[in-house]
């Protein structure tokens, strides 16, 4: 947990398909799992910065504590993963559908 800072993220890899997922602190104590992978083509968006996501190929934005998309062209959201805590450390889960 100290590696993710209230507003920032630590990158982890989802052990299933080896993609880099961003567990995300949008507030104190809540913690998320958020795909890296753009729903639009694929592209890798880059880490959270002042509460967004962004992808480097064509723009698209995505809200840092829930995936959603901010702007297009991408219409779907981020991929997002369960994180549970235990102890002091947080624990991938598998992605929501």
């Amino acid at each position: 947990m100290a590696d993710v800072p209230v507003g920032g993220s630590a990158t982890v890899k989802d052990p299933s398909s080896g993609d880099a997922v961003y567990i995300v602190q949008p507030k104190a104590g809540q913690y998320c799992g958020l795909s890296s992978i753009c729903t639009h083509a694929g592209c890798t968006v880059d880490p959270p910065k002042n509460g967004q996501l962004s992808c480097p190929c064509h723009g698209s934005k995505f809200d840092a504590a829930t995936g959603a998309v901010l702007t297009g062209p991408a219409v779907k959201p981020l991929p997002k993963y369960t994180v549970t805590k235990d102890g002091d450390r947080l624990d991938l889960g598998a992605q929501q559908s």
